[in-house]
C-alpha cells in the first residue's frame, strides 16, 4: 500500500458555549481528508485491526449503532477518517483522564472536507488530544510504528498543566450537579460560581466567604494554638525556641519525648516527631529552621495523624495517616527496600491519579533524620527481618469518617470556628479517632486554610466522601442556584432594538442590568463601550460582573457559530426571524450554511438552552420559529403583528401566551383574555422622528420588533402597565449619552 499523505487539519475553532452541536463547548475542526476521501476503512487492509491494537477500548465505544461494539462495526462496514479520528482523539481524551463521550463528524458541501467535534472541557488540552490523534491515526494508516503510552502521557501533562486541580474539579462537579454555572477567572484554580450579583469564589478550597484575618492566625501554629486552648480545644504544650540549644531547653521542661517543627510550615515539611535525645532535638531544630521563620518545640502526642475536613462549622470528612515500614531481607539497602515493599503499592505516584504519595528518602530531611536515629543511612542494610521506620505518619488518606466520635468532631468544629475559617483541615494526633480526645490523650495540632481534598475524593482505602457538595451546599442555599435572569435576543432584525427595549423595561422594574448589544455594550443606562458588542467575550464580561442582576445579550447566527453562546442557559430566549445574519445566508458561506434547514440547527440554539422554568418568545409569523416551541423545555410566548394566524390562535386555544397588535397598541393575550398594553404607533413614530431615522434600515424598528419586546418584557413578569410605561419614556437615540442617563 502507497503512503497516504496526511489528513489536512483546514481549521479549528473553540466553541466556548453551547453550539448548533451541544448544550457544551467543544472542538471544532475541518478536515480535507484529501486522497483518504476515497479510501473508507474497509478498503484499507488491516487497518481496523491495527487502530483497534494501539487503542483496544475502542471496542467499548457505541457510536451511532448505539451499543457497545457499534464503533467497531461501523470500521468494518466501512467508514471515513473523519469519523475515526473523532473517536481516536475521544479514547485518548479518556485514557488521559478527562473522559469525554460526546463528538460527531458532518460531511460538507466541499467534496473531502468534513467538520468534526468532540466535547472539550478545555481547549489547551483538547488541541494536544488533537494532535495526538491525528499523528497515530496517521502512522496507523501507514502502518507505522506510533508510541500510544507517550502520546496519552503528553495529552495528561496538558491536563495537568491546564486543567482544573482535582479539588477545584470536585466543587465545580458539583455545581454543574446543582445546575450552578460557573466561569473560570484565571489558568489556575479561580472559579466565579453563578452569574453576577448571585456569584460566589472560589479558589481550591477557599471561598469569597474565607477571612483573610483566619488565614493569617491559622498560618501562624504559635498563635492558633494559644487561640484554641483559650477556649479549651486540647492542643499540645509548646513553646517556640531561636536556636538548637534553646529547642534542647525547652523539651526538657516539657518533658520528652517532643515534637520540632517550623511555626508556619505546611504539608508536614520539617516536622520531626518523638524525638528523645539532645542529638536529635537539636538536628531537628536545623531541619525546621530550614522550613519556617520560627521553631517550635512542642510535647509529643502518641497515635496517628487524622486530617478532618470542616464546612460550614460541620465535620464532612475524616482521614487517617499511618507509619510506613520496611522489613530488611539482609541484601537489601534502605533505599531498595523503600521501592520493593512502599513504591511498589500501584497508589503511590506522583500524579492526582494516586491517592499515596512516592517516597523519595533521598530529599525528605525527617525521614533521614528517623533514619539516622535508627543508626541508619540510605545505602544501609538492615538484616534479615529488621523493622525501619521510613515515615512516621505517611499520606493521611485512609477515609475514617464514619468512626469519628461526636465528641471529637465538636472540639474540630469548635477549632474552625475559633480560628474563624468557613472552610478548614484541622490535623489532630490521636491513638483512636472514635473515643473523646479526653480518654485518649489525643489533641489538635494545626488548624489549616484552604485544605487540599484529594484524601478525601480518592482515598487510599474506605470510602469517598462527597465534599464538593459540601462545599457547595455551604456556598448556596437549596433553593438557590446562583443565576440571574439572562435574556438571550437571537436574530438579524431588530434584535439590537429589542435588546435595548427589554433592558430599559428591566431597569425601570428595579433590575442592575447589563446589555451586550450593536449598540454597545451597558451598564444600567450608561454605555461603557460603543463598539459592536454582540460578542462572546463582551456578554462574558456581564456575567462576571457582581453589580449586574439581569443581562440582556443579543446573538445572530454568525457569532453562534463563531463561538457559542456566552451563558449555558437563560430565563427568556428569543428568536425573531431566520435571516441568520445581517447579510443573510450569504454572510454565512464561511461556515457552511447554505440553506434554512442548516440555518435552523444554528438558530435553534437559542430555544435550547431556555430554562424549564423559562420563557421562549417565537415569532409566529415565521413557520420555522413555530416549530422550535417544540424544542423550549420553559414556556413558549409567540408574538406577531397578526393576531388572527393560525400558530397564534392554536396556541391561544391550549392556553398559551400570545402578543398581536391591535388598534396600534399591543394585546397581551393568554388563552380567551386580553389585555391592552403598550402604544406600539406612538413609539415607532418616536423612532421615525428621530434624527438617524434615515439611516436606519426601515426593517429595523417596525411593529414586530417591538411587539418582540413586549412579549420578552411580559415573560419576565413585568407588569402590562410598566411595560407601556417603559415603552412611553424610552429615548431611541444614543448619539448624546447624557440623555440616555437622565431618562
Amino acid at each position: 500500500m502507497s503512503k497516504k499523505d496526511d489528513i489536512k487539519l483546514l481549521r479549528i475553532n473553540y466553541l466556548r458555549g453551547p453550539n448548533m452541536w451541544t448544550y457544551r463547548p467543544v472542538l471544532e475542526v475541518w478536515l480535507d481528508l484529501g486522497v483518504l476521501e476515497d479510501f473508507p476503512t474497509h478498503k484499507l487492509d488491516g487497518f481496523t485491526d491495527r487502530i483497534t491494537r494501539a487503542l483496544p477500548a475502542l471496542i467499548e465505544h457505541h457510536c451511532g449503532v448505539g451499543e457497545r461494539g457499534g464503533f467497531l462495526q461501523r470500521l468494518q462496514e466501512g467508514t471515513w477518517m473523519g469519523h475515526v479520528l473523532e473517536h481516536v482523539v475521544i479514547e485518548l481524551l479518556n485514557l488521559a483522564g478527562m473522559p469525554t463521550g460526546f463528538g460527531q463528524t458532518r460531511s460538507t458541501s466541499k467534496h473531502g472536507v468534513y467538520r468534526m467535534v468532540f466535547r472539550a472541557r478545555d481547549e489547551q488540552v483538547a488541541r494536544q488530544a488533537l494532535a495526538e490523534g491525528h499523528a497515530l491515526l496517521m502512522a496507523t494508516i501507514n502502518s507505522e510504528p506510533f508510541d500510544v503510552e507517550a502520546a496519552v502521557a503528553r495529552v495528561r501533562d496538558k491536563l495537568d498543566d491546564c486543567y482544573l486541580g482535582p479539588s477545584t474539579a470536585a466543587i465545580v462537579a458539583a455545581a454543574t450537579d446543582r445546575r450552578i454555572p460557573h466561569i473560570r477567572l484565571n489558568d489556575g484554580n479561580l472559579v466565579q460560581l453563578g452569574h453576577g450579583a448571585r456569584q460566589r469564589r472560589i479558589w481550591t478550597a477557599e471561598t469569597d466567604m474565607t477571612s483573610a484575618i483566619a488565614e493569617g492566625i491559622a498560618r501562624d501554629k504559635d498563635l492558633t494554638k494559644s487561640l484554641l486552648k483559650s477556649v479549651g480545644v486540647p492542643v499540645p504544650e509548646g513553646v517556640a525556641a531561636r536556636n538548637a540549644e534553646a529547642a534542647w531547653a525547652a523539651a526538657e521542661d516539657l518533658g520528652l519525648p517532643v515534637v520540632v517543627k517550623p511555626s508556619d510550615g505546611n504539608h508536614g515539611r520539617g516536622v520531626t516527631l518523638d524525638l528523645k535525645t539532645r542529638e536529635d532535638v537539636m538536628a531537628a531544630f536545623e531541619l525546621a529552621e530550614r522550613h519556617g521563620s520560627e521553631v517550635l518545640v512542642e510535647r509529643y502526642i502518641p497515635g496517628n495523624e487524622h486530617r478532618l475536613l470542616v464546612v460550614g462549622g460541620q465535620v464532612v470528612a475524616a482521614a487517617r495517616g499511618e507509619a510506613a515500614w520496611v522489613v530488611g531481607d539482609g541484601k537489601s539497602s534502605v533505599q531498595q527496600l523503600v521501592e520493593l515493599q512502599i513504591n511498589c503499592d500501584p497508589r503511590r505516584g506522583l500524579s492526582e491519579d494516586h491517592p499515596l504519595n512516592r517516597i523519595d528518602i533521598a530529599e525528605d530531611g525527617v525521614i533521614l533524620l528517623d533514619l539516622e536515629r535508627q543508626g541508619l543511612g540510605i545505602a544501609a542494610v538492615p538484616e534479615n527481618g529488621r523493622r525501619v521506620l521510613i515515615q512516621r505518619n505517611g499520606n493521611v488518606a485512609i477515609d475514617c469518617t464514619a468512626e469519628v466520635h461526636p465528641e471529637v468532631a465538636h472540639a474540630v468544629s469548635l477549632a474552625a470556628r475559633t480560628i474563624g475559617l468557613d472552610i478548614a483541615g484541622v490535623d489532630l494526633v490521636t491513638e483512636d479517632i472514635s473515643k473523646p480526645l479526653a480518654e485518649t490523650g489525643g489533641a489538635i495540632v494545626e488548624v489549616n486554610a484552604g485544605p487540599g481534598l484529594l484524601m478525601h475524593l480518592k482515598p487510599a482505602a474506605g470510602n469517598p466522601q462527597p465534599v464538593g457538595q459540601a462545599i457547595i451546599d455551604h456556598l448556596f442555599a437549596a433553593e438557590e442556584n446562583g443565576r440571574i435572569p439572562i435574556v438571550g435576543v437571537a436574530g438579524s432584525r431588530g434584535t439590537h432594538t429589542v435588546s435595548r427595549l427589554v433592558a430599559w423595561l428591566l431597569h425601570l422594574n428595579g433590575r442592575h442590568v447589563g446589555l451586550a448589544c450593536r449598540d454597545g455594550l451597558f451598564l444600567g443606562t450608561r454605555r461603557v463601550e460603543k463598539r459592536n458588542s454582540a460578542r462572546w467575550d463582551a456578554a462574558h464580561r456581564l456575567m462576571m460582573n457582581r453589580g449586574i442582576d439581569a443581562v440582556v445579550i443579543e446573538n445572530d447566527a454568525e457569532a453562534i457559530l463563531r463561538d457559542g453562546l456566552a451563558y449555558d442557559r437563560c430565563q427568556v430566549g428569543v428568536v425573531t426571524d431566520m435571516g441568520g445574519s445581517a447579510t443573510g445566508l450569504a454572510g454565512l458561506a464561511d461556515f457552511d450554511v447554505q440553506d434554512e434547514s442548516q440555518l435552523y440547527k444554528v438558530m435553534r440554539t437559542q430555544v435550547d438552552v431556555v430554562l424549564s422554568e423559562g420563557v421562549a418568545v417565537l415569532n409566529a409569523a415565521e413557520p420555522r420559529l413555530v416549530v422550535m416551541s417544540e424544542l423550549s423545555d420553559g414556556e413558549v410566548v409567540l408574538y406577531a403583528v397578526d393576531g388572527t394566524l393560525p400558530a397564534m390562535a392554536e396556541h391561544r386555544a391550549k392556553g398559551g401566551r400570545a402578543v398581536f397588535l391591535q388598534g396600534g397598541a399591543a394585546m397581551l393575550a393568554q388563552g380567551a383574555s386580553e389585555t391592552a398594553g403598550a402604544n406600539v404607533e406612538a413609539l415607532l413614530r418616536r423612532f421615525a422622528a428621530s434624527p438617524a431615522a434615515e439611516a436606519r434600515s426601515g426593517a429595523e424598528v417596525d411593529a414586530a420588533t417591538v411587539l418582540a419586546a413586549v412579549a420578552t418584557a411580559w415573560a419576565l413578569n413585568i407588569s402590562p402597565e410598566l411595560i407601556s410605561a417603559g415603552m412611553d419614556t424610552f429615548v431611541p437615540e444614543l448619539h448624546d449619552d447624557a440623555v440616555l442617563a437622565k431618562a
